[in-house]
């Protein structure tokens, strides 16, 4: 599997070792941009990544340090070039990958069109996207978040209904879409997770849904569940991490990936 790294990604650590703990064979590319050939060079070695890969992971960070004027718009730029958006297109289409983006690497899934339509493609004004938390500043706490549906291959060995607790950090995290938009991704079975409260129940106070996203919305798929975006770091636990946080922290999101292809 691939993960691609950008200036100001910071979590393709955490995220390789959760990938390496479920048996993946990790690739990291650095993509350099300090000169119009090292772009070059970065676009030919992350094609040729994605070539070699059954799953990308777009991690998490602060891109570019979220310039110009919001978060992942280099990454996701990056990644319409047109040799990059063709490999990921047949990952996805022709080799039946998977792609799995949090925080930072969903606001790039987002952007490019990969969640909710499953393919790479211009926003319009009606799409559903991330924007500035309702606080109108950085989060960082630990949040609570509900299956609410397994039809994505990422949550095969998640409890659908059952509530996990992962750490949450961003400025740009706050899920908003139109009524119709929600409304089918409800319905198609899109919204995977929900920020939820002690009782287990979707809500908008903001000490549990921290960005204000709509409908409490923290992570959505792809139509075919193949591509997952969500904003908690699942990534970031371990026998030693929060150790004195109440809840199941581990969704077996990265085991399941891993075992959709054994």
């Amino acid at each position: 599997m691939f993960i691609p790294v950008f200036p100001g990604t910071n979590c393709e650590y955490d995220s390789a070792k959760a990938f390496e703990r479920a048996g993946a064979d990790v690739t990291i590319k650095v993509f350099k941009n300090l000169e119009a050939k090292d772009i070059r060079d970065s676009v030919d070695e992350f094609t040729k990544a994605i070539d070699q890969a059954q799953i990308i992971m777009f991690p998490g960070g602060f891109s570019a340090g979220d310039e110009p004027e919001g978060s992942a718009k280099f990454f996701a730029n990056a990644f319409r070039n047109a040799k990059m958006a063709e490999a990921v297109n047949k990952l996805l289409n022709e080799r039946d990958g998977l792609a799995l983006g949090i925080c930072n690497g969903f606001q790039a899934l987002i952007k490019l069109g990969l969640v909710p339509y499953g393919e790479i493609r211009q926003q319009t004004a009606d799409s559903p996207t991330l924007t500035y938390n309702t606080i109108g500043r950085h989060i960082s706490k630990m949040v609570y978040t509900k299956v609410v549906s397994n039809k994505s291959p990422w949550l095969a060995q998640a409890e659908l209904g059952k509530t996990y607790c992962n750490p949450a950090s961003h400025g740009e995290g706050r899920f908003v879409a139109p009524k119709e938009w929600l409304d089918k991704l409800f319905a198609e079975g899109q919204v995977a997770t929900q920020y939820v409260n002690e009782a287990g129940n979707p809500t908008m106070d903001e000490e549990w849904n921290v960005n204000g996203s709509y409908m409490a919305i923290e992570g959505i798929t792809s139509p075919d569940g193949r591509v997952l975006g969500k904003m908690a770091h699942s990534e970031r636990r371990g026998d030693s991490v929060a150790i004195n946080i109440y809840g199941e922290q581990d969704m077996k999101i990265f085991e399941s990936g891993v075992a959709y292809f054994k």
